[in-house]
């Protein structure tokens, strides 16, 4: 699949939007650069969306940009971070395999459902992550946008919690 069925995947009309500022971010290049996202043109959205840097030689994440809501979900910021640090007792192996992939592939994910239960929220909400490229070739960072709905009517213990469906998360390898 490409961009088009990604973006059909898509239900929220403002990560539509985020999705097709990559798209037109990129041009011509197979995948846009960090420089070329445009935070005036995503003003808007800039507190649910993040961003990673990967290093191939270290196979190893750092945190980029995270908005106000992704910081308020989390409960501290990802700027600066490594990701191994940031996940630590949040999931890290599962969330770095899915960042990896979108990266190295390259491909894009979107994901519905419990987007925060590995942060110990609960609640529903949709991701998407698409890959970047200095280069425009290699994939050397991600960029995604998450909404969340918290529900008040929280799980009464972490057993209940743990209990609950996990996020569906679909791959749409770029072409």
């Amino acid at each position: 699949m490409s961009f088009q069925g990604f973006f059909a995947a898509i239900k929220s009309p403002d990560l539509c939007t985020i999705a097709r500022h990559w798209d037109a971010a990129r041009g011509s290049k197979r995948m846009p650069a960090w420089r070329d996202i445009d935070p005036s043109a995503i003003a808007v959205f800039l507190p649910i969306v993040w961003s990673w840097k990967y290093d191939n030689a270290t196979d190893t994440f750092t945190g980029r940009l995270g908005g106000d809501a992704i910081t308020e979900a989390f409960g501290e910021s990802l700027r600066g971070k490594p990701m191994k640090d940031f996940f630590r007792g949040r999931q890290y192996d599962m969330m770095f395999a899915r960042h990896k992939r979108v990266v190295t592939t390259p491909a894009f994910a979107h994901g519905t459902g419990p987007v925060f239960i590995h942060a110990g929220r609960y609640g529903l909400g949709e991701r998407i992550i698409m890959p970047l490229a200095t280069d425009g070739v290699r994939g050397d960072g991600i960029f995604g946008a998450t909404i969340y709905a918290p529900n008040p009517a929280q799980p009464p213990d972490e057993t209940a919690r743990q209990n609950i469906a996990s996020e569906a998360v679909d791959f749409f390898p770029l072409d």
